[in-house]
């Protein structure tokens, strides 16, 4: 006999959801018959997002920067509000601009550890009570290779540095949420052709394929596959999973 909790329709909150990554996660989830609340830092832009998925019923949005913890707490008040609790939780929201490390300063450091690692405690923080009162859940944070792999010609210390602190909180969590039934992950992510490439001057993404043992670069569709399978599977905890083409094993040569 099937339980109503087993028959209960999962909700999902995704951050930095409007474009890249963040929507083909958003995209995946509501295919899978998920509830999803989308997060962006520019109304217009969630907004665009919304009306593109089909404007669904079962999707809500809330406009804020993760980096402040109000917007972690808004998020969670809307999807309990609107589905009855959280299930599962992708911090995608991040900024992975390269600067040189003596040229990198104090307010680079701060918008880095700000939104990579601020923005996904506070969010993690805020969505574990409601996940505990459905027996539950599972946080996705989105990571990066370079920190076992890193690229001389690509300087973000920074970056990197806030990166590997979302890295260590999630092996920490998921020791620390374990008893709660509170599944944790990182996804360590290679080249994804996002339109973050762009904002960082990057003509053609294409062109960093040979740094990925597949002479490829990652689609914004990998990452939802691996963030749904990570979020389906009750028995993964604490670990990292490479989503990177081969980039940590090794690149292509000639």
């Amino acid at each position: 006999m099937t339980s109503q909790a087993e028959n209960k329709v999962r909700t999902a909150i995704v951050t930095g959801a409007s474009t890249g990554i963040g929507y083909a996660i958003s995209e995946r989830f509501l295919n899978d018959g998920l509830n999803v609340v989308m997060n962006a830092r520019t109304e217009a832009d969630v907004i665009a997002a919304y009306e593109k998925l089909g404007s669904p019923s079962n999707v809500r949005y809330v406009v804020g920067d993760v980096a402040t913890k109000a917007t972690g707490l808004a998020l969670v008040a809307a999807a309990t509000e609107a589905f009855g609790g959280v299930d599962i939780l992708v911090n995608n929201a991040g900024v992975f601009n390269p600067k040189p490390f003596l040229d990198t300063e104090e307010a680079d450091l701060y918008h880095f550890f700000s939104i990579n690692f601020k923005g996904a405690y506070f969010t993690a923080q805020a969505a574990v009570p409601a996940m505990t009162k459905r027996g539950g859940g599972s946080i996705v944070n989105i990571g990066t290779t370079l920190l076992e792999h890193a690229i001389a010609g690509f300087p973000a210390s920074g970056a990197v540095a806030s990166k590997a602190a979302l890295h260590s909180l999630t092996e920490q969590l998921a020791a620390e949420l374990s008893p709660d039934n509170i599944r944790v992950a990182t996804i360590a992510t290679g080249i994804i052709d996002t339109p973050l490439h762009a904002k960082q001057g990057i003509d053609d993404a294409n062109n960093l394929a040979g740094l990925h043992l597949l002479n490829r670069i990652g689609t914004p569709e990998n990452m939802a596959d691996a963030v749904a399978m990570l979020a389906n599977n009750d028995f993964i905890t604490g670990t990292t999973l490479r989503v990177d083409g081969g980039h940590s094993a090794g690149h292509r040569f000639g």
